[in-house]
């Protein structure tokens, strides 16, 4: 960190401007916290700050977490709840509202065009009924996933200062925040089940006119084939990973939402059955069939796990309702 402070006869305060040059090995909310220290020692206050130019996410949200966590409440939290916190503790908006969209470098450098995530309920529905080939069913089989595990990451948040439970914050901090990454996952492959159908169709568009132009779509056409087949699976193997979190919320979380916990699971269970069945349409047009025998006895396997956890937990649920 390179800084220096000046008096700003302006406003009436002094003022700290520094430059992080590391921002993993000196992070920028131990760099406030450390302001907010030297200013009390001295009888004052930090009232704010200021960032100049962009950010990294990141940044913001590890800030978040350690904010919240001082207080010994849960950081599984979503990314804008992360954001918001660290803004509101670091003092961002004091002198001007502090816009996300316009201040954080991943969000700067996203497309313009409006994702499927960012649609609204209404909206994302509205888009699935049309006549619209995309989202289908492997965009809603992530989707599935994703509220399992957001259901996962609900419980755990509940579970935080319940009576009885008040020393476990940190263990239900963890599984939320395992809940988050998952949830984050699965919305990720939402958007990404769309493109990797719509490779499928650029490949078929490519030009046939000579024989070098057909041997160049059909091996592109069957690229495509691939990555549409594999996306949907890692949707299975990343869904199933909600199963650990949801099991333990059941058993180990808020009895009130056990139930949640269920549903979670179920959620999860669709989308693993969901995401199988397009892994499944998509190796029809394969002709590798060492890489389609690999594949269906992956997803086979999957789905016999899914059937088994998802059992178990019913059956502990519907064991204590």
């Amino acid at each position: 960190m390179k800084a220096i402070g000046w008096y700003v006869e302006e406003y009436g305060i002094a003022q700290v401007s520094a430059n992080l040059t590391n921002i993993v090995e000196t992070p920028v909310h131990v760099v406030f916290d450390e302001a907010v220290k030297s200013a009390h020692n001295r009888g004052l206050r930090v009232t704010g700050s200021e960032l100049v130019g962009l950010i990294p996410k990141k940044c913001l949200l590890d800030a978040g977490k350690y904010f919240l966590e001082k207080q010994q409440l849960s950081s599984g939290q979503s990314d804008e709840e992360l954001i918001h916190i660290a803004v509101k503790s670091l003092g961002l908006d004091d002198l001007k509202p502090f816009n996300p969209q316009e201040k954080i470098i991943e969000y700067k450098l996203e497309s313009q065009g409006q994702s499927l995530t960012d649609l609204t309920i209404r909206d994302f529905t509205n888009l699935t009924a049309s006549d619209a080939p995309a989202p289908g069913g492997g965009s809603i089989a992530a989707l599935s996933g994703a509220l399992g595990a957001s259901l996962g990451a609900m419980v755990a948040n509940l579970s935080i200062g319940r009576k009885g439970l008040e020393a476990k914050w940190k263990f239900y901090s963890d599984w939320a925040n395992a809940g988050q990454v998952l949830k984050e996952k699965l919305l990720f492959y939402i958007n990404e089940d769309t493109a990797a159908f719509n490779k499928v169709m650029d490949a078929f568009r490519l030009p046939k006119a000579t024989e070098e132009e057909k041997a160049l779509r059909k091996a592109t056409i069957q690229q495509a084939n691939k990555y549409a087949a594999l996306i949907p699976f890692q949707v299975m193997e990343t869904a199933y990973q909600g199963f650990d979190l949801l099991e333990t919320m059941a058993k180990e979380g808020n009895p009130n939402s056990i139930t949640d916990a269920g549903v979670g699971a179920l959620c999860i269970h669709t989308a693993i059955e969901g995401a199988g069945l397009n892994v499944l349409i998509n190796t029809g047009g394969i002709e590798d069939e060492a890489f389609n025998t690999d594949l269906k006895a992956k997803v086979a396997n999957l789905r016999s796990l899914s059937t088994q956890r998802k059992n178990e937990i019913l059956a502990f649920v519907e064991g204590k309702i």
